[in-house]
């Protein structure tokens, strides 16, 4: 989906502004405002951005059809606009708030965690009839304080790696070989010395903290900067062991520098990158802005981080909640139930706007097993599926991610540009983070 790769960079801009709302709010009470009403027809509003407002819009004729006394405006609010205007709203007691809120997995643990009355229950709508049709790993990040369900899961983005694969056959290195990175890691000088492609980007002075591989490979080991509990693992060992894989693909000469507006793009279009870890909305923005490179890509499972360890990992994912504060929530449920429990529904969403389902019933259709010319016939949706059958763990961002970031940015700028050992940086920024969190280390 291409207007994701641009959400990812204006999303950690906007991060850092949110959640210094949310923490002022925090404040002064647990913000939120459960004074809403149960209507069950009217107007409703829902608020969403770009070509994700324009899917849903696609969904509002047969709803409306089908429930007659519900009318349904779709907002698109923009992003990264939309965060401020739904952390301002829960942070003034769900004032201004529009009834559907779009939430990506990046803000929805922060908002129930520091406005734990803002989003509606939605296990008393009879949310949970539906606990176990969604990709496993989703579930638990809907799940307020309370044990109820405060959203639906919409989208997914299971991880891959996307590779040149007539570099590799230029190189002599069987696809099937790689297993993890350390296959890779063992790889890569052939295949540079094959092409000139190193292997792949990323920002070294972190100017856009681009930390989204060493999340990547943190979550193909099940951890991430906190564990479920909130408490910081940023040192963990599975941290660690990003960090190191990171640092020994720069020691090797295999990362390339993508600092600057625009490099990573133009590395790729030279044919100067040989693989890209990332997530499934890549299918479509690869084909769209490179099609020169038409059959020459394919994607494979994400290689472990670990020898022998998981090769499946849910990178981000994005929800439909209900604010507390509107006045027909049950008209508000009953738009997220449709849209997001009907494969035909969620499906027509996936082909006019890219967001791959997280409904598991979506992927029995046929256009997910369709080959696919631009990787060379490969049925590249089939694969990400697939991986999202092996299973993957929830991801707890909490409200102080941005804080998070900015810290594992520098230890990785500090390791890449300075020769920072891994462990001795990761421990201290974790240390700095759990002091200006107030939370506590796992480890």
């Amino acid at each position: 989906m291409s207007h994701q790769l641009s959400r990812r960079h204006l999303l950690q801009l906007a991060t850092a502004s949110a959640a210094g709302l949310g923490l002022t709010a925090c404040g002064g009470g647990p913000g939120g405002d459960s004074a809403g009403g149960d209507g069950e027809s009217g107007q409703i509003t829902v608020w969403s951005w770009t070509t994700a407002a324009e899917a849903l819009r696609g969904v509002v004729p047969s709803f409306e059809k089908d429930n007659p006394g519900i009318k349904v405006d779709i907002q698109d609010v923009g992003n990264p606009a939309i965060w401020d205007k739904i952390t301002v709203g829960l942070a003034s007691g769900g004032k201004g708030l529009a009834d559907v809120l779009h939430i990506g997995v990046d803000y929805l643990p922060g908002y129930l965690e520091k406005f734990p009355n803002g989003l509606a229950d939605l296990s008393q709508l009879g949310a949970d009839r539906h606990k176990d049709a969604f990709a496993q790993g989703l579930w638990p990040t809907v799940i307020g304080k309370d044990k109820a369900a405060h959203a639906l899961p919409w989208e997914v983005n299971p991880l891959g790696l996307f590779y040149r694969q007539d570099y590799f056959e230029k190189a002599g290195v069987d696809p099937a070989t790689i297993s993890s990175w350390d296959d890779l890691i063992a790889a890569g000088p052939k295949v540079l010395a094959a092409t000139g492609a190193q292997l792949l980007g990323l920002d070294k002075p972190g100017t856009t903290q681009d930390m989204d591989f060493f999340q990547n490979l943190m979550q193909l080991q099940g951890a991430f900067y906190f564990d479920h509990d909130g408490r910081v693992t940023l040192a963990s060992p599975a941290a660690v062991q990003a960090l190191t894989l990171i640092k020994r693909l720069n020691d090797a000469g295999l990362l390339a520098d993508t600092a600057g507006q625009g490099t990573w793009k133009r590395l790729v279009g030279e044919g100067r990158l040989a693989t890209v870890p990332y997530p499934a909305w890549a299918v479509e923005y690869l084909a769209t802005k490179f099609p020169d490179q038409s059959g020459k890509w394919r994607v494979m499972q994400p290689p472990a981080a670990v020898p022998g360890g998981r090769r499946s990992a849910i990178v981000n994912s994005t929800y439909l909640a209900v604010a507390a504060s509107s006045k027909r929530r049950r008209a508000a449920w009953r738009f997220v139930e449709y849209a997001l429990t009907r494969p035909a529904e969620i499906n027509r969403m996936f082909t006019s706007g890219g967001v791959f389902p997280a409904l598991s019933a979506a992927y029995g259709d046929p256009m997910f097993s369709a080959p696919n010319p631009f990787y060379g016939g490969q049925s590249v949706l089939r694969s990400f599926v697939d991986s999202l059958t092996t299973g993957s763990d929830a991801t707890n961002f909490t409200g102080d991610y941005a804080r998070a970031l900015k810290l594992a940015s520098d230890a990785q700028s500090q390791v890449l540009l300075k020769g920072a050992d891994p462990a001795t940086a990761l421990r201290d920024a974790a240390r700095q983070l759990a002091q200006q969190t107030g939370r506590q280390q796992a480890v």
